[in-house]
C-alpha cells in the first residue's frame, strides 16, 4: 500500500514586549514560554529518531530569548518574584495577587494542592478593590509560595523528569524559601540560553528543519498596500490613509534572513509568512531573499487554483508561477491543525491519537491512485496550545509520535526534504491574497480600532520620513536608526491582533499602551513632542461586543426553524469565532449562539455553518450552568431531528426534559423552575458545549460565559440592556 508523508509545522513566536522608554517587558511570556514549550517541544524528538519535524521561529521572539539568557532583560513578573515576600508593598501584593494567577487553572493551578488553596483564598472571581481587603489575609509565606508556584507551574514535565531543581521543588509544594524562588528564576534564564542551540543541533543531524518569519512578524501583503485588504474583501473598510511601503516589507524579510544565518550558520530555506500572510506582489521580495518554499492555509489554495480539482489538490506542493519565481509552496490542513490545536486537549491522549491517525489514513487511502507522493501539512502555534492539555501535551506527542513511527505507511518528513525528493509538478498561475484565518487580512485590518492603528503608524512614518528629509546628514545616526527600528516593531501583527472585537486578552491595555509608546519614541528619540494623540488608548473605539444581551422577553416556537423574523429579534447574540485568545479556531461547526427568556423558560437557538442534521447523530450538546452551580443539561437528537436524550442535572438530581427540535436550527426551552435557582441567585450564567461521540470540539462562549438577569415580573429588560 502507498505510503503517506506528513509535514508538523510548530510555529514558535512572540512580539516585543519590551517598553522603549523603560526597558522592561511588560509581560512575562517569552520567559514563561521558554520554560514550558520552547525547549521542550524540541528535545522530546530525541525519544523518537524515525520523526522529522519542522519549527519556525520569529526573530522577534529569538532576541527575546538572547537578552533574558545574557540577563539583559527583565520584566515586570520576574522583578515581583524576586522582591522578598516580607519586603512588598500594598500595591505590590495586589499586584501579584491579581497577576499570578495568569495560568490554564484547570491544568496548571488545580493539580497542584497549594496552588489551588491560594487561588481559593484569594477568590476565582474578584476585582482590584476586592484585592486590597484579601492581601491583608495573606501572610509572609503564603506570598512567597504564590511566587514560586506561578513560575513553577510554567516548568515543563520536561524539566521536572530531567532537572533536579525542579523536581524538588515540585515535590517540595509549599513553604518555598527566598533562596529557592532565587534558584527558580536562575535557571529559567539559562533554559533560555539552551533554546536555539538544541535546534541548531536537532538541524544540523538533520531530524528538523527550522524556518523562520519576517523579523517582527508584520502582515508582509499589508506592508506592501493596505488596498491588498479589499482584493480578498470587497466590503473590508480602509484606512483613511493608504499604506504602501515596498522597502518595510524587504527590510523586515532580510533582516530576518541575516538574523537566522547568524544563529543557525547557514540562510533559511524555509518561510512561514506572519499568519500565513500571502500576496502576489510578496513572491518577488521572497525570491530576492533566496527563501526556497513558504506556507500557508489551504482556503488560500482553492482561491488560487484556476480550476476546481477538488480536496485532494491540497496534498501537494506547488511550484508558484508569477514573476519569473522558483518559489515552492506547500499548505496547510486547517482541520488537521485545529484538531491539535483546539479540539484534543479534552480527550483522552490515546482516543485522540487514534483520531488523528484514522484521519490521516482516510486521506491515504483516498489518495491511492494518486501517481505522486502525497503529502499532509499539519501547521499550527507551538506553544498556546499546550496549556490545555494535561501534562503539557507530553502524552498525546509521546503517544503520537511513538504510533507514528510504528506505522509504515506514514513518514514525517521536513519540508525541504519532502520537495528536494518530490519536486512539484504543478504550478500555480495566480496567488489569492490572504491569510490562514478565513483567506483574508480582516483580523489586522478594517475595524476602527484597527484602522486607526494603521493610521497613527502611516503618520508616524511619514513624520520620519520627513525628518530624514530635512536633516540628511542624521540618516544614518544612533537616533534615526533606533526610530526606524521602532517603526518596524510598530508594523508586527500582534497589535491588530488585540484591537477590534475578534479576540481579546486580559492584557488587551498593554498591547494598546506598547503599539503606541513604540510610535511616540519614534518621536522622544529625535528630542520632539510626540502627537497628543498617541497618548489616548487605541482600545474601545467604536468597540462592538461579541455578545448583543436579551431587550426583551422571548416566547419562540420550538420547531427547529425561524417561524418568523420576530420570535428571536429581541434575544441575545453571540457570534461564534469572536472573543478568541492569542489562537484563532477556523473551522467550527456552531456559528451563532441565540438566547432569552420569559417568566417560565430559558430558550436557545443554534446555527449552523452546514446542514446540521447530516451530523446530527454523532453529537450531543451540553448547557453547563456556573449559576446555578453543578447544574448541566445534556441534549442528543435522532437522525430526523427529535429528541433522543435531553435531561438535566442539578444537585437536587436528575430530570428529563422534553422541549427541543432540530431540524434547519436547533431550539430548546429549559423550564426555569428546572434550574433551582435560590433566592441568592440573581444572575444566570452559562455556556454551550458541543460533543461528538462523547468528547468535547467546541465550547462557546470562548474561554468566556453569558450572563444574564435572573428572569422576574419585576425586571425591566430595557433598562439593563446595552
Amino acid at each position: 500500500m502507498k505510503k503517506i508523508y506528513l509535514a508538523f509545522l510548530w510555529h514558535n513566536h512572540q512580539p516585543i514586549y519590551k517598553n522603549p522608554s523603560t526597558g522592561i517587558y511588560e509581560l512575562p511570556w517569552v520567559r514563561l514560554h521558554a520554560c514550558k514549550d520552547y525547549f521542550d517541544t524540541a528535545a522530546i524528538l530525541d525519544e523518537f529518531p524515525k520523526i522529522r519535524a519542522n519549527f519556525n521561529l520569529v526573530p522577534s521572539l529569538m532576541i527575546q530569548l538572547d537578552e533574558y539568557a545574557k540577563g539583559i532583560a527583565r520584566d515586570k513578573y520576574m522583578d515581583m518574584t524576586l522582591k522578598k515576600a516580607a519586603e512588598l508593598s500594598l500595591d505590590e501584593k495586589v499586584f501579584i495577587l491579581h497577576n499570578f494567577f495568569m495560568a490554564n487553572w484547570e491544568t496548571m493551578i488545580f493539580p497542584y494542592p497549594r496552588y489551588k488553596n491560594l487561588l481559593e483564598k484569594r477568590g476565582k472571581h474578584i476585582s482590584i478593590d476586592d484585592l486590597k481587603r484579601i492581601q491583608s489575609y495573606f501572610r509572609i509565606q503564603d506570598m512567597l509560595d504564590l511566587q514560586v508556584w506561578f513560575n513553577l507551574s510554567w516548568m515543563d514535565p520536561y524539566w521536572r523528569e530531567n532537572d533536579e531543581l525542579v523536581s524538588s521543588l515540585y515535590k517540595k509544594g509549599e513553604n518555598f524559601t527566598e533562596e529557592d524562588k532565587k534558584a527558580l528564576i536562575d535557571k529559567q534564564l539559562s533554559i533560555c540560553g539552551l533554546i536555539i542551540n538544541k535546534y541548531k543541533e536537532l538541524q544540523d543531524k538533520g531530524q528538523i528543519e527550522v524556518s523562520v518569519t519576517p523579523f517582527y512578524h508584520p502582515i508582509l501583503p499589508l506592508l506592501l498596500d493596505t488596498n491588498n485588504a479589499r482584493i480578498s474583501n470587497s466590503n473590508t473598510a480602509l484606512p483613511k490613509n493608504r499604506f504602501q511601503h515596498r522597502k518595510d516589507a524587504q527590510v523586515q524579510i532580510q533582516k530576518a534572513v541575516n538574523y537566522y544565518k547568524e544563529k543557525f550558520g547557514n540562510p533559511p530555506k524555509g518561510m512561514w509568512p506572519s499568519e500565513g500572510s500571502v500576496s502576489e506582489d510578496l513572491i518577488p521580495l521572497l525570491t530576492e531573499a533566496e527563501i526556497k518554499w513558504i506556507a500557508t492555509d489551504e482556503e488560500i489554495l482553492f482561491h488560487s487554483l484556476t480550476e476546481n480539482g477538488g480536496r485532494n489538490k491540497l496534498f501537494r506542493p506547488y511550484k508558484i508561477d508569477i514573476f519569473n519565481s522558483d518559489l515552492n509552496i506547500v499548505f496547510r490542513d486547517h482541520a488537521l491543525s485545529d484538531a491539535i490545536g483546539f479540539i484534543y486537549s479534552k480527550w483522552d491522549p490515546k482516543f485522540a491519537v487514534k483520531d488523528f491517525i484514522n484521519k490521516v489514513h482516510s486521506i491515504r487511502m483516498s489518495l491511492e491512485n494518486s501517481v505522486e507522493n502525497n503529502l499532509i501539512s499539519v501547521i499550527l502555534d507551538g506553544e498556546n496550545c499546550w496549556e490545555y492539555y494535561s501534562n503539557d501535551g507530553w502524552d498525546f506527542l509521546r503517544c503520537l509520535y511513538q504510533t507514528i513511527s510504528d506505522d509504515p505507511l506514514i513518514e514525517t518528513v521536513t519540508i525541504s526534504q519532502y520537495i528536494q525528493e518530490n519536486p512539484p509538478t504543478e504550478k500555480l498561475k495566480r496567488l489569492w491574497p490572504g491569510s490562514w484565518i478565513n483567506a483574508n487580512y480582516d483580523i489586522w485590518i478594517g475595524h476602527p480600532e484597527d484602522n486607526t492603528a494603521w493610521d497613527y503608524l502611516n503618520e508616524t512614518r511619514l513624520f520620519l520620513t520627513d525628518y530624514v528629509l530635512n536633516n540628511p546628514e542624521k540618516e544614518n545616526s544612533k537616533e534615526v536608526l533606533s526610530a526606524w527600528e521602532n517603526i518596524y516593531i510598530a508594523e508586527g501583527s500582534d497589535w491588530n491582533w488585540w484591537y477590534g472585537d475578534d479576540h481579546s486578552s486580559g492584557n488587551d491595555e498593554i498591547f494598546d499602551y506598547l503599539f503606541r509608546q513604540y510610535l511616540i519614541n519614534v518621536y522622544e528619540l529625535l528630542k520632539l513632542k510626540a502627537p497628543d494623540y498617541l497618548f489616548k488608548s487605541i482600545k474601545g473605539i467604536a468597540r462592538k461586543t461579541p455578545t448583543l444581551e436579551p431587550i426583551d422577553l422571548i416566547s419562540p416556537t420550538i420547531d427547529g426553524k425561524v417561524t418568523n423574523y420576530f420570535e428571536w429579534h429581541s434575544a441575545g447574540y453571540y457570534q461564534v469565532g469572536h472573543s478568541g485568545g492569542s489562537m484563532h479556531q477556523v473551522e467550527t461547526l456552531l456559528k451563532e449562539l441565540y438566547y432569552g427568556f420569559d417568566l417560565k423558560n430559558i430558550y436557545l437557538r443554534l446555527d449552523f455553518h452546514a446542514p446540521i442534521l447530516a451530523v446530527i447523530e454523532n453529537l450531543s450538546f451540553k448547557i453547563i450552568f456556573f449559576i446555578p452551580e453543578k447544574t448541566e443539561t445534556v441534549l442528543s437528537f435522532t437522525a430526523d431531528g427529535n429528541i433522543k436524550e435531553f435531561y438535566i442535572t442539578t444537585p437536587l438530581g436528575k430530570e428529563d426534559l422534553s422541549t427541543a427540535k432540530a431540524k434547519k436550527i436547533i431550539e430548546l426551552a429549559v423550564p426555569i423552575e428546572n434550574l433551582k435557582l435560590s433566592q441568592d441567585n440573581n444572575t444566570i450564567e452559562f455556556n454551550v458545549v458541543i460533543l461528538k461521540n462523547g468528547s468535547e470540539i467546541e465550547r462557546w462562549p470562548y474561554q468566556s460565559s453569558i450572563i444574564m438577569p435572573k428572569p422576574s415580573e419585576n425586571i425591566s429588560l430595557k433598562t439593563w440592556a446595552t
